[in-house]
This record gives structure tokens, sequence and C-alpha cells, in this order.
């Protein structure tokens, strides 16, 4: 069964747009080496600037685990992480098609 998963985050006041470019440069590093990854989108909130959501979907569990284990996701962190406020919530659904 394919999982989606949405992250709610916030970024530091004055990070969005190097928040943005990092996700960017994450997001292409996903579809091109993730065979099982279906959707890796980031949206901004329309009310409050410093708001986003990652919207996920993998083609399994096995595909979830390789792109939490992937060396991309890894390079990726520690250019990312610095850049995010408190308080990201994560939510696992399972994808009905």
């Amino acid at each position: 069964m394919a999982i989606a998963l949405i992250v709610k985050l916030a970024v530091l006041p004055g990070k969005g747009s190097e928040f943005e470019a990092a996700f960017a440069d994450q997001a292409r590093a996903v579809r091109a080496n993730e065979t099982g990854n279906r959707l890796y989108n980031l949206v901004r909130s329309r009310t409050d600037p410093h708001k986003y959501a990652v919207m996920e979907i993998y083609e399994n569990e096995a595909a979830f685990d390789a792109h939490r284990t992937a060396p991309h996701m890894a390079a990726g962190r520690p250019r990312i992480g610095p850049l995010i406020a408190e308080g990201t919530e994560f939510e696992m659904y399972d994808l009905i098609e």
C-alpha cells in the first residue's frame, strides 16, 4: 500500500528564501534518485509566510525507508535543519487509490 506523509513546519524569520532553495535542491535529488517516490512537493501558507507543508507519497514502506536513509537526504539535513523552527508536525497516511 502506498504511503503519504504530510510534514507541517515553520522556518525561522528571514530564512524562507534560503529554505526554499535548499528544499528545491533536495526535491530534485529525490525525484532523480528515488524510483519509489511519487510526490515530493513543498507548499507555503497564504496566511503566514513562515509556515510550510511538505507533501510526500511513496510506493510502499520500503520506498519510504529508502528515502529516509538516502545519501542525498543525509547530505541535505545540515543545510535545511538549521532553518526550521521548533514544532514540526509529521502525519502518515495510507493512500486511497
